[in-house]
């Protein structure tokens, strides 16, 4: 018989931060995040190439409502439009 699926041991450490994720576009002004993950192939590596890649730290500057959210990656300051805080998930720092 064959198995359709693998059971691989998960870190619970990660199983553990997935849970602790949300969107971005719930995070308040101020607060600091770590990137979790980014849904969306093409928006991980377009943002990957301006540093935003898991494990950063991010600090939220301001956030539009229901506009953009500008965050802070070290010393550089990034707009992030409102598509794409929504696939943007973070967890506390």
């Amino acid at each position: 018989m064959i198995r359709s699926s693998v059971d691989l041991p998960v870190s619970t450490n990660k199983t553990q931060e997935a849970a602790q994720a949300v969107s971005i576009s719930t995070v308040k002004a101020g607060q600091e995040v770590v990137l979790v993950r980014v849904d969306g192939g093409g928006l991980g590596h377009r943002l990957a190439e301006m540093g935003l890649v898991p494990g950063s730290v991010l600090r939220i500057m301001a956030k539009g409502r229901p506009g953009p959210i500008i965050v802070a990656l070290g010393t550089s300051r990034m707009v992030l439009g409102r598509g794409m805080v929504h696939r943007i998930w973070v967890r506390p720092r």
